[in-house]
């Protein structure tokens, strides 16, 4: 069976929000190989959702639960964008809350955590972004070398604009 892709997170494979490991779906009861290791907002202790589950919605209907707090992404007027990404988008992990980013009144897609090796090539791209948040450029890029700052980035699925936001 081929692997769900998911438009607002292009990487979950290659970030290891989804893991290739041998599970009994909860929410299905199907043998996987693939089990989702990212946040789930619900009452019950959910350990084991395939990505099938997460992109048909099905995990999010069984256990009311979110991938993503629908109240921590940017103000956008696209609610289906907001229902896709808490209901049917691998979320991922952050120091503090996560904040999914928004421009061109979309959500972003979460393209991976800001390293050095993917900030640089775009960081003309973040420049505002990291200013409003009231650093400085090269302080921020001497910080992600040290690890001393965490930073997630995303990318416009219209315009291709990268944002970044930080844990600080």
């Amino acid at each position: 069976m081929e692997l769900p892709e998911f438009k607002y997170s292009p990487n979950a494979y290659k970030l290891d929000i989804i893991v290739n490991e041998n599970i009994i779906c909860e929410c299905c009861g199907e043998k996987r190989e693939y089990r989702y290791d990212g946040p789930f907002y619900a009452e019950e202790e959910i350990e084991d959702i395939c990505p099938w589950c997460i992109k048909n919605g099905k995990a999010s209907e069984k256990f009311d639960g979110e991938f993503q707090d629908s109240s921590s992404v940017d103000d956008v007027e696209n609610e289906s964008a907001i229902t896709e990404v808490s209901q049917r988008t691998p979320g991922f992990y952050a120091i503090q809350q996560e904040n999914w980013l928004a421009h061109c009144n979309d959500l972003c897609a979460f393209i991976g955590y800001a390293k050095p090796e993917l900030v640089k090539p775009i960081i003309d791209d973040l420049i505002e972004d990291i200013e409003d948040n009231g650093f400085d450029v090269d302080e921020v890029v001497n910080s992600l070398k040290k690890e001393e700052l965490d930073g997630y980035v995303f990318q416009c699925l219209h315009c291709d604009k990268h944002r970044i936001y930080f844990d600080d």
